[in-house]
C-alpha cells in the first residue's frame, strides 16, 4: 500500500444550518410519511401541497444542472452530496466514518423504515450501497484509490432497523492498478453482511 499523507477528514460533518439542516427536515419528512402511512385522504393532500410548494420553489430558485455539479464537484475537500454520507442529500442517512490507526475505517449508524426491505430489516442493496462505499473510503484512507471493479458480497444473517449498526473496511493488497479491499457490517458484534471488492486506479476528470 502506498505511504502517504492520510486525509484528515474522511466524510463531512453536517453544520446543522443551510442546506444541512433542510436536508435534515427532508429526512424527518420522508420517515414521518412512512410511519404515518396512508390516513386521512384530505389530510394527505394538504401535506402534498405545502410539499409541492416548497419543491416549486427550490426548482424555481436553482442553478442548471451542468453548474450544480461544478459546484459539487469543485472543492478539494470531501464531497458533500453522495447517498451514504453526504449532508446535503436527503437519501443518506447519513453514515460518518472515521479512519484508524491500524489501517481501517468505521462508522455507525441506525437505519429506520426508509430502509426497509424484508420486515423489520435492511434492504439487501442499501448494505451493498453502504459497503461499496466505505470500502471506496477505507482505500481513500489508505492511499491507493480508485473505481469498484467487482463488489461481492455474502449475505449471513438479516440486518436488522432500529439498531446501531457498525460498517468497517480496511484495503488488503494493491497489485499494479487492482486494489482488493474488504469490509463488513456487524449488529450487537454479529455480521450481517460482509464484502470483497476489487477496485481499479481510476478516477473520472471533476467537471468544471
Amino acid at each position: 500500500m502506498t505511504e502517504t499523507a492520510r486525509p484528515s477528514q474522511l466524510t463531512a460533518v453536517p453544520n446543522n444550518e443551510g442546506v444541512d439542516a433542510a436536508v435534515a427536515a427532508a429526512r424527518r419528512v420522508v420517515g414521518a410519511l412512512l410511519h404515518t402511512g396512508d390516513r386521512s385522504p384530505v389530510e394527505m393532500a394538504a401535506v402534498a401541497a405545502q410539499l409541492d410548494a416548497v419543491a416549486q420553489h427550490l426548482e424555481r430558485h436553482a442553478p442548471t444542472r451542468e453548474e450544480r455539479l461544478v459546484d459539487m464537484w469543485g472543492g478539494e475537500g470531501v464531497t458533500r452530496h453522495d447517498p451514504v454520507t453526504g449532508p446535503e442529500n436527503a437519501v443518506a442517512p447519513p453514515l460518518h466514518l472515521d479512519g484508524r490507526e491500524d489501517g481501517s475505517v468505521e462508522g455507525r449508524v441506525t437505519l429506520g423504515l426508509p430502509y426497509q426491505g424484508p420486515p423489520g430489516c435492511v434492504h439487501g442493496g442499501i448494505s451493498a450501497l453502504m459497503l461499496d462505499h466505505t470500502l471506496g473510503v477505507a482505500n481513500h484512507w489508505a492511499g491507493d484509490s480508485g473505481m469498484t471493479g467487482t463488489l461481492t458480497l455474502r449475505y449471513h444473517r438479516p440486518t436488522p432497523l432500529f439498531e446501531e449498526l457498525v460498517v468497517t473496511a480496511r484495503q488488503v493488497s494493491v497489485d499494479g492498478r487492482k486494489i482488493r479491499t474488504t469490509g463488513e457490517i456487524t449488529a450487537a458484534g454479529e455480521v450481517c453482511v460482509s464484502a470483497d471488492g476489487i477496485f481499479v486506479n481510476k478516477h473520472l476528470p471533476r467537471p468544471r
